[in-house]
């Protein structure tokens, strides 16, 4: 063949429009972007409500009203808003995804929308299969009234009507219930929806001759007095969330457009417990489960409030994260902080009714907040051996605080330490030992200590060398007895002279423990790896208190295996008594002990039966 013979030349391939599958598409709408079928009471009221806003952007004095009227599976819903004429309707109402904020020059008034995303009627066939709109524009009042007719196949017609069909400027949507929603398109059901959607709506928006709206605002409204004003925001906190609120903290931040109020919950939530709000967008309700609108640490309030500034995601049911939103979070943050610090100053009575309910979310805010924590100091709840306190009484009284960073290990050595003039913090509960630590930073010259084992054992008593030595036979058999469980056996004198022994150890002990434990009943390969790394840690101690009664009868026994079960019954005592978790071989410990205990208590000698 000829190089010189040209090639067929490439074609450029012709573009393709998307098609629409719109019974698909409301599908998708109905089970994954929105979480019930009731949005789409809140999109025509949003299309009614934005159409007036557009209209009064240009002519101020035009009517606001809105009107929904349902009977009989079907709903009628009136506006006195722009409206529309025929080429908007092919153009907005037929265009899946185009908004009608984006035309007309309305690009930069869009914040004075609710609707950003074009979605628009489509929203209503979730509950309607039929949709008929008639539309007459205040933009071109010339223009013939428009009726657009949509069915669920995806099909519409548009066609224009006579002058006389409507004749003021406004929007009238018509919907037909498809099967099985009908309850949706009832007028009781309908009421329901358009007052909590549209409660603060700032136009004349009526269900039949019936108001809905609620303005203004519970927390914008004026009272006689503060008291009056606690006792009708309680009673709209029962309405809204179903509770009696402890306080109320108001939530202004003029520059983010918010007002609204923070209920503070009568009882004690968990800190992991995602709290929900409620959030109006310009008037619109746009979800009771906003999550993220406070920080995390704020678990213990549900807030209400009104925002024109905060971005809602696509379904219009949250809000975006953005940068907005988190400078939003800080803000309302701070409003609860500054009721704090506000509190400790004017009213100690009321905040220790707080702190004796949500204590904990105060001490989470206060662990990453030196100045909280200075304010909170005089007023936070701790469990020590003085009792409950906070950690400023406590520090006054001590020179070191002590603490703990477990529970059990407080419960092992309150009670000595406690005996010994030994002040300690139980350091174990969720952020506290977080806070004892960073007490030197708000309270210069502070000293804190973590208390382990060898700090309690330093404060007991030394028996004297003559003693100990006479005693050296019953601690060698003590010893032998708790030797496998990696227990040694010391003998003090301590108060109170009531407790016989006490078990002591610390975390790298207990690791160790748990190491050797594995080890023991791991395979040759695991064992192996388990060994190599095996530590130098201290074993925990059995410490026997000489002052003790108990104790000197048992040391003056001569039967070894006696003293190994009586010694096997105080270990697992002092283990029951500081509430440590039992090992597999504690417990076979435990119930031998018993059994040797009642077996001794029960032994006859047969020669004396003999003799009888």
């Amino acid at each position: 063949m000829d190089s010189q013979t040209s090639q067929p030349s490439q074609a450029s391939p012709s573009p393709h429009t998307f098609q629409v599958d719109l019974r698909g598409l409301v599908d998708l709408l109905s089970h994954h972007l929105y979480s019930s079928p009731k949005v789409y009471l809140r999109e025509l009221l949003q299309n009614a409500v934005d159409a007036i806003t557009a209209r009064r952007a240009e002519q101020p004095d035009a009517p606001a009203t809105v009107r929904l009227y349902a009977e009989g599976g079907t709903l009628r819903v009136e506006d006195s808003g722009v409206g529309l004429t025929e080429s908007d309707v092919h153009s907005l109402l037929a265009t899946i995804g185009r908004s009608s904020k984006r035309n007309d020059g309305l690009e930069s008034a869009r914040s004075d929308f609710l609707g950003q995303f074009g979605i628009g009627l489509l929203a209503c066939f979730v509950v309607a299969e039929r949709i008929r709109v008639v539309s007459r524009s205040a933009r071109t009042p010339d223009a013939a009234p428009v009726e657009w007719t949509a069915a669920d196949d995806g099909s519409y017609t548009v066609r224009t009507l006579p002058q006389e069909a409507r004749t003021e400027p406004g929007t009238t949507v018509h919907l037909v219930a498809r099967a099985g929603a009908g309850e949706w398109l009832s007028e009781e059901r309908v009421r329901s929806l358009a007052r909590d959607f549209g409660a603060l709506l700032p136009y004349d928006v009526r269900v039949g001759d019936e108001p809905i709206a609620d303005l203004p605002a519970p927390w914008d409204r004026p009272y006689p007095s503060p008291a009056t004003r606690r006792v009708a925001l309680a009673r709209h906190c029962n309405e809204l969330f179903g509770f009696t609120p402890l306080d109320s903290i108001d939530l202004d931040v003029p520059v983010a457009g918010i007002r609204g109020v923070a209920y503070v919950l009568p009882s004690a939530v968990s800190p992991a417990q995602r709290a929900s709000h409620r959030v109006h967008l310009k008037g619109m309700l746009l979800t009771e489960r906003a999550e993220q609108l406070l920080p995390d640490w704020a678990f213990f309030v549900r807030c209400v409030l009104d925002t024109d500034s905060l971005r809602p995601t696509a379904s219009r049911e949250s809000l975006y994260e953005d940068e907005t939103l988190a400078a939003v979070r800080e803000a309302l943050g701070e409003r609860i902080r500054s009721w704090l610090t506000g509190l400790a100053a004017g009213d100690p009575e009321r905040l220790a009714a707080f702190l004796s309910v949500h204590h904990l979310g105060v001490k989470s805010l206060a662990r990453h907040d030196a100045e909280m924590l200075r304010t909170m100091l005089p007023w936070l709840p701790f469990e020590t051996t003085d009792g409950r306190l906070s950690l400023e009484e406590f520090a006054q009284r001590h020179p070191v605080v002590h603490f703990t960073r477990t529970v059990e290990e407080y419960r092992q050595v309150a009670p000595i330490a406690s005996a010994q003039g030994v002040g300690v913090v139980n350091g174990g509960y969720t952020y506290d030992s977080e806070l004892i630590e960073a007490l030197p930073g708000v309270r210069p010259g502070t000293v804190v200590s973590e208390l382990d084992a060898d700090t309690v054992t330093a404060h007991l008593d030394a028996v004297d060398p003559a003693e100990e030595l006479a005693l050296s036979a019953f601690l060698g058999v003590a010893r032998a007895r708790l030797d496998p469980l990696n227990c040694d056996v010391v003998l003090r004198a301590f108060h109170p002279m009531s407790v016989p022994a006490l078990h002591l150890d610390d975390r790298a002990a207990r690791h160790e423990q748990a190491r050797a434990e594995a080890e023991e009943h791991a395979d040759d390969l695991w064992a192996g790896i388990l060994g190599s790394l095996r530590g130098s840690a201290p074993r925990a101690r059995l410490v026997l208190n000489h002052l003790n009664p108990l104790i000197r009868r048992i040391s003056s026994l001569g039967e070894p295996d006696l003293i190994g079960t009586a010694t096997e019954s105080l270990y697992g005592q002092a283990l029951l008594m500081a509430q440590r978790p039992l090992r597999p071989a504690d417990s076979a410990l435990l119930n031998r002990a018993f059994i040797g205990l009642l077996e001794w208590a029960t032994h006859t000698d047969p020669g004396k039966d003999d003799r009888r």
